[in-house]
């Protein structure tokens, strides 16, 4: 049963976080002095970990989604320290799905975390998160973003293994937010600043389809940042300057922070542990002064430079995007797939020696600028570009305290650097550099000591005769009491005031700390020495450091062998007697063809979903076991179609973790998908006690972790897809919608998805289909079927009897090919090696091993033995 709260549920107004990334420690220390309340990072594991065992991929990376940055693990304790010490939480990243060689190194990390004091640890990987609980239950756990959770069933669904916080989709609006807000107590999470991935978190394979680098292990190759062309029916559609045409720009949120300081958000994130510190410093400046005029009821007081400044330092067009509401002609502009900046002019002409722009920003000489050539003419992405060498007018330089914006001016650049022939009137004009912002923002990141301070709340006792006592307390409950050496005398001249007690216990500077509230408890006319008062003040600041910056005292022990052993009893399942196919289509003409086949069963995967009905009925009319799958993605919105696909009396495919939760007690007969994310036996096991009958493993496994899998939980509990389409990309953006009507959203788009067939085709030709869902969010699917038939005969003598074939674009003729040799090779008519030949002519555009490869070395790290 769902445990979010009633819909009338109020949810306290906080004060949220500012958090902050780090790469390592100059962002650190950048995020400190700027004012974050929290830091989230990666960890590198411990290196003696790294000699019995860790990654199963061989990077020797610890388990965080950003494999080039982070800290080493030795160092962890003295990071936690300092952090604390200043009063800002540490959160570390645990958010790759972890593979079942590597559980042992998994739960080690853990443990070293735990010890070492992080606040927290951000989790994708569920079975993963349940460990750590019960590995330390004094460890929070947050739900990462790549959990994919946009409702408050996928809330309470991460609440299930043990999270108390969780970090939703950056596809929700502020009403959607607020939507979930109303629904659950668990603290809320959510990105307000950095870069916009297109498709959702944990729901991308594109690295791992096309490079064997899995976005969800910390590899992504970030394919959405290339350049596609569009097919449509089967025609090249001219994109005009927009080939990038899945590289969204970059969130920017600042104006919504009142908003969900209202809704009662509790932490504000700002993305980028790849980005420089000048980038961590004035964001989060920014965010920080947001929060607390809004926390105090000021109106936001950024300036138009502070916002130049956000855009300069790194920006591929800042915008507030899904959380402002969609609208798709605006989240993709597609013009070029980086940092840009800020626009500076347009380009009027060139000369003999520069370029003609005219300004709309004032510009200095030794900016930085590049002119943007939009496609057309920088296919391989080379732009012209360079440091400004000086600005002319009329043949005379001009002085920079003399340049106007609104006017044209004559760009000249150093000897070769610009190639006016690459420069066309009309193209904008880029400052990706900005020497004066180095100035700006140096105080932030080089300052010798510290500049954001916390408050602490000072309590002094003196009466007269006794030692005076000073009590020093933060507002995270660390309380320090010192007792002075002597005894208060009587004051013979000026007695010990308050105004004095103020004045000399506000002498903080250097210590990260500011006088707060001010109590004093005076008896008598008594009379201390300024040097005994600083004496008491220096002591009582010296302790309550140390003692802030202590780890705390947990509960810790090992845990992941008695999960193993003492699996909990999940319900019978009768094992196939024999290989059974289960196919999957999306059309009417799919299912003709499927049908005369006579699967074991038939999933419908419609764009329509209230087209399902009568296919419902056609599929249980010729005695074949029927399923409908379900979105990936479930809004708040979207919840009505959980009863809708209960009244179809049909099985129900599982792809959304906030679907399995408000399907708990429905008795439907329930198959867990690919996204659910099953990369190991905790995880499947776990999914499968929450009443699924089989799972499908996630599409980050590879064919040999399939099988051992099996081994793990029992191969009638898995259901493998032996041919399909990788669907590499997840998106709430509607390329449809973008390309193929002037609309925003689903409300005005005269619905082109429901008459056209569309591809994105890549830079090697490959064309990759294109589909929407009953939510208009699409799904990019890999061109070419990825195949198992080298890997049959191995799954087979696992064990494995479930195979599912999933269809897209196929043909009907196509859809019973793909069947019937399928059934050739199980019934013992041809090999593997021919069962790959048929499949690769019935392709137009070949076959992939894809994510089933096994990558050499795989077996470096010991398999966990069948229990």
């Amino acid at each position: 049963m769902s445990r979010a709260a009633p819909p009338s549920f109020q949810r306290q107004r906080v004060k949220p976080e500012v958090m902050s990334p780090v790469g390592g420690q100059a962002q650190l220390r950048a995020a400190v002095e700027a004012g974050a309340d929290a830091v989230f990072f990666g960890v590198n594991p411990l290196r003696d970990a790294l000699s019995h065992g860790g990654r199963a991929d061989g990077t020797g990376a610890g388990f965080h989604a950003r494999a080039k940055v982070g800290f080493e693990a030795e160092a962890l304790p003295e990071v936690m320290r300092g952090l604390h010490e200043r009063g800002v939480q540490g959160f570390v990243t645990f958010n790759v799905l972890v593979f079942d060689r590597e559980l042992r190194s998994a739960e080690q990390q853990l443990i070293h975390l735990a010890e070492a004091g992080v606040d927290a640890i951000i989790v994708q990987d569920h079975g993963v998160a349940r460990l750590a609980h019960e590995i330390c239950p004094d460890l929070p756990i947050h739900g990462s973003t790549q959990m994919s959770i946009t409702s408050a069933e996928g809330a309470e669904f991460a609440r299930r293994f043990g999270a108390s916080r969780v970090v939703l989709g950056r596809e929700l609006s502020l009403r959607d937010i607020e939507r979930i807000a109303a629904q659950t107590d668990i603290e809320l999470e959510t990105f307000v600043h950095g870069a916009l991935c297109v498709s959702y978190s944990g729901q991308c394979f594109s690295s791992e389809a096309w490079g064997g680098r899995s976005a969800n292990r910390g590899q992504c190759a970030q394919a959405c940042r290339l350049p596609y062309e569009m097919i449509v029916d089967g025609l090249q559609r001219d994109l005009g300057d927009a080939r990038y045409l899945l590289s969204p720009g970059d969130l920017y949120a600042l104006h919504q922070v009142p908003d969900l300081m209202r809704i009662g958000v509790n932490c504000l994130k700002i993305e980028g542990r790849y980005k420089d510190a000048e980038f961590v410093a004035l964001t989060t400046a920014a965010y920080r002064k947001a929060v607390d005029e809004a926390w105090a009821g000021l109106p936001l007081s950024v300036t138009p430079q502070e916002e130049r400044d956000l855009e300069q330092v790194y920006s591929r067009g800042l915008g507030p995007h899904f959380i402002a509401g969609t609208n798709h002609q605006t989240v993709v502009r597609g013009r070029a797939p980086r940092h840009r900046g800020v626009r500076v002019g347009t380009v009027r002409g060139t000369t003999e020696r520069g370029v003609l722009v005219e300004l709309s920003e004032v510009l200095r000489p030794g900016d930085g600028l590049v002119f943007d050539p939009a496609n057309w003419r920088a296919p391989e992405g080379r732009e012209e570009g360079g440091f400004l060498y000086g600005l002319w007018q009329r043949g005379q330089p001009q002085d920079a305290a003399e340049v106007r914006a609104g006017q044209t001016y004559e760009l000249r650049f150093g000897r070769g650097a610009v190639d006016p022939g690459r420069v066309r009137v009309g193209d904008p004009v880029w400052r990706t550099q900005d020497p004066t912002l180095a100035a700006r923002v140096r105080p932030l990141v080089e300052t010798p000591e510290p500049l954001y301070t916390r408050p602490v709340a000072a309590h002094f006792v003196g009466h007269v005769g006794e030692a005076p006592t000073l009590t020093l307390s933060d507002e995270h409950g660390h309380a320090v009491t010192v007792r002075g050496e002597a005894p208060l005398s009587e004051a013979r001249n000026r007695a010990l005031d308050e105004a004095t007690l103020r004045e000399q216990l506000g002498k903080l500077g250097g210590s990260g700390y500011h006088l707060g509230e001010l109590r004093s408890e005076l008896r008598g006319a008594g009379f201390l020495p300024v040097s005994a008062l600083n004496a008491l003040r220096r002591e009582a600041v010296a302790r309550l450091t140390q003692l802030r910056g202590q780890a705390p005292e947990r509960r810790i022990q090992p845990h992941l062998s008695a999960a193993l052993r003492n699996a909990p009893a999940l319900p019978e399942t009768p094992a196939q007697p024999s290989p059974a196919l289960h196919v999957l289509v999306r059309t009417p003409e799919q299912l003709d063809a499927a049908l005369a086949e006579r699967p074991a069963s038939v999933t419908l995967d419609y764009l329509e979903l209230y087209g399902l009905k009568p296919s419902v009925e056609r599929v249980q009319g010729a005695g074949i076991p029927v399923r409908v799958a379900s979105p990936r993605i479930l809004k708040p919105t979207e919840q009505n179609l959980q009863k809708f696909l209960l009244s179809l009396g049909a099985g129900i495919l599982v792809r959304s973790g906030g679907l399995l939760e408000g399907l708990q007690g429905s008795g439907a007969e329930l198959t867990g998908d690919f996204s659910l994310n099953a990369a190991n036996v905790l995880t499947t096991r776990a999914l499968l006690g929450l009443g699924l009958a089989r799972v499908t493993p996630t599409h980050d496994l590879n064919a040999r972790q399939i099988g051992e899998l099996a081994g793990l939980v029992g191969p009638e509990r898995l259901e493998v897809i032996a041919y399909g389409h990788l669907p590499v990309f997840h998106t709430e953006h509607c390329v449809f919608c973008r390309f193929l009507s002037s609309g925003t959203d689903y409300t005005n788009c005269g619905h082109p998805c429901e008459s056209h067939r569309v591809a994105l085709r890549d830079e090697r030709g490959v064309e990759h289909p294109v589909m929407a869902d009953v939510g208009c969010r699409n799904t990019v699917f890999e061109g070419r079927p990825q195949v198992a038939a080298a890997h049959l005969p191995a799954w087979l003598a696992a064990g494995l009897r479930d195979f599912r074939l999933e269809f897209v674009h196929e043909s009907p003729q196509e859809v019973s090919a793909v069947i019937q040799a399928h059934r050739a090779f199980l019934g013992g008519e041809i090999g593997a090696p021919e069962l790959e030949r048929r499949l690769a002519a019935v392709s137009g555009q070949g076959v992939t091993e894809g994510s089933f490869f096994v990558p050499e070395g795989f077996d470096r790290l010991p398999a966990l033995p069948v229990v």
